[in-house]
C-alpha cells in the first residue's frame, strides 16, 4: 500500500519509500522531562502513534524511537529551584510521562534512548566536527560554524539575508549570531552537571543530543523524522547541519510535524501559562481517550483549537461510538476497509477517516456483527480501545437479591426496595429501573 505523507523540508505530498525494504527507521523527538507534559505536548506524541500505527497497519514494520532528554539548561534549572538533582528531577517526570502515555493507548518506542545515556558519543560527534572545520572553540563552548553547513535552514526556509530571530543566543565571540552551541563550558549556574571531554569540562548542547541518539540507534540516515512544528527551527534545522557535516549523508528523507494545540487563539505552552495537563483532564471527568478522539478529529497540521466544550463533544461522540461495538464479531466489510485505509495512507487524514466509521454505523446494509469487525479494524489505527461488550455473568446472591427487589417493589415495599438496593450497591454492583425492568451493572 503506498503512503503518502507531508514533508516539511519539501512542503509536498511525498510517498514514503523506505531505506530498508519493507522496514520503516522513525525518529520522534521526544520530551524534557523537567515539568508535566500538556495536552499540546501530547497531541504530538499521538500523531507520532497514530503514523506508526498506519504503517504498521499498511504492512510496514516500524522501528520507532523517541528519545527522552534528561540534560539540559531547563533540567539544571528546574533542579536547582527544587534543590534536588537532575537523575531525580527526570525520573520523577518520566513516570509521569510514561503513565500519561499508557492512558491514552499511545503504543511504547522500540527504544527510549536517554540522553545521559550517550554523552560519550556527541564528545566523539563534536570532536570530529572540530577536526574537519565544522566547528570552533568560543568562550563557552564549541560552535557549529553555520556558513560551513550546505543548504542551512533549508527545512525551516530560512532567509540567511535577515535578521536572526531574538532566540538565537550565545558568546559574544561567535563568528555569527546564528552559529549554535554543540558543547557548554561548564559554569558555577551548572551546579556540577558536567563531563569530561578533550575540548573542555562541560555538556552538551540541545541540538547535538537528538543527533547522536538518532545516528547511535537507527543509523545515520533514517526515513521519517518527527517532532512539533515549534522544533522546525532552530532544533530540526540544527540538527540536519551537524548531522549531515558529521556524516556527508542525508540525516532524514521526510520530516512530519505535528500543528499546535491552541487556547484563546494562542500556542498551549508552559511559557504562557496557558496549559492543560491530562491529570486535569481527567479530573474534571473526561477520558484520556476522549482527548485522543478529540486530537482524531483534525488534521495534525491544522491548529487545534481547545475548548472544555469540544472535549465534552468528543466523549459524547467516543461513548456513541463505543455503543455501536457488539459481542458477537462477523467479518470485516470489505470495501469500508479499503476506504478506510486509502483515508489513513494519505497523509494521516484522520477527521476523513472518522467520518467513515460513522458512515458505517450509519449504513443498514452492514449487520451489526460485520460493522463491529470493521470498526475494530479502524481502531488497529484509531488506538481508542474499542472493544467487543462482554456478557456480564451476575452472582447468584446478587441475582436473588434483585429478585427480591422485584417482588418488594411489586408489593409496594418501597423501604425494603431501597434496602435491597443498597445492600446490592455495597456488593459492588448497580442496580437501574428501566422500562424493560431491572437492569444490573458491575460497578
Amino acid at each position: 500500500m503506498v503512503v503518502k505523507l507531508f514533508n516539511t523540508l519539501s512542503r509536498s505530498l511525498e510517498e514514503l519509500k523506505p531505506l530498508h525494504d519493507n522496514e520503516v527507521r522513525m525518529y520522534s523527538c521526544g520530551p524534557t522531562v523537567y515539568d508535566y507534559a500538556h495536552i499540546g505536548n501530547l497531541r504530538t506524541f499521538i500523531v507520532n502513534d497514530i503514523l506508526r500505527r498506519t504503517l504498521e497497519y499498511t504492512g510496514y514494520n516500524v522501528e520507532h524511537v523517541m528519545n527522552i532528554t534528561d540534560i539540559d539548561d531547563k533540567m539544571i534549572m528546574r533542579a536547582n529551584k527544587e534543590s534536588t538533582t537532575i537523575g531525580a528531577l527526570s525520573q520523577k517526570y518520566e513516570n509521569f510521562l510514561l503513565a500519561d502515555l499508557k492512558t491514552l493507548n499511545i503504543l511504547a518506542p522500540k527504544k527510549m534512548p536517554h540522553a545521559t545515556e550517550h554523552i560519550g558519543g556527541m564528545i566523539a560527534m563534536t570532536e570530529k566536527l572540530l577536526r574537519e572545520g565544522f566547528a570552533y572553540i568560543a568562550s563557552d563552548g564549541v560552535y557549529f560554524e553555520v556558513a560551513k553547513s550546505k543548504n542551512y535552514g533549508a527545512l525551516a526556509h530560512l532567509d540567511l539575508n535577515a535578521e536572526t530571530e531574538s532566540r538565537v543566543e550565545g558568546a559574544l565571540d561567535k563568528k555569527n549570531p546564528r552559529d549554535f552551541a554543540l558543547w557548554k563550558f561548564e559554569s558555577p549556574e551548572d551546579n556540577g552537571v558536567a563531563y569530561e571531554a578533550s575540548f573542555g569540562r562541560g555538556r552538551p548542547g540541545w541540538h547535538i543530543e537528538c543527533s547522536e541518539m538518532s545516528r547511535d540507534t537507527l543509523g545515520e540516515t533514517i526515513d521519517i523524522h518527527t517532532g512539533g512544528v515549534d522544533l522546525v527551527f532552530p532544533h530540526h534545522t540544527n540538527e540536519i547541519a551537524q548531522s549531515e557535516a558529521y556524516s556527508g549523508k542525508p540525516f532524514a528523507n521526510m520530516w512530519v510535524h505535528a500543528e499546535f494545540v491552541m487556547v484563546d487563539g494562542q500556542k498551549m505552552s508552559k511559557s504562557l501559562g496557558n496549559h492543560t495537563t491530562l491529570k486535569t483532564v481527567t479530573e474534571r471527568g473526561f477520558s484520556p481517550l476522549a482527548f485522543r478522539y478529540f486530537v482524531l478529529g483534525s488534521h495534525y497540521r491544522s491548529k487545534l483549537n481547545f475548548t472544555w466544550e469540544a472535549l465534552e463533544g468528543a466523549q459524547t461522540a467516543l461513548g456513541r461510538l463505543e455503543s455501536h461495538v457488539g459481542e458477537i464479531i462477523g467479518v470485516a466489510n470489505a470495501d469500508y476497509q479499503k476506504r478506510f485505509v486509502e483515508i489513513v495512507s494519505n497523509d494521516l487524514d484522520t477527521s476523513r477517516a472518522l467520518a467513515l466509521a460513522w458512515e458505517l454505523v450509519k449504513d443498514d446494509s452492514v449487520s451489526p456483527a460485520d460493522k463491529t469487525a470493521t470498526l475494530l479494524h479502524f481502531d488497529k489505527v484509531f488506538g481508542l480501545g474499542l472493544a467487543p461488550k462482554q456478557t456480564e455473568i451476575i452472582p447468584e446472591n446478587i441475582q436473588a437479591l434483585a429478585l427480591a427487589r422485584t417482588e418488594a417493589r411489586a408489593s409496594k415495599n418501597f423501604s425494603e426496595s431501597d434496602r435491597l438496593r443498597d445492600e446490592i450497591n455495597a456488593l459492588g454492583w448497580d442496580i437501574l429501573d428501566t422500562n424493560n425492568g431491572q437492569e444490573i451493572r458491575k460497578k
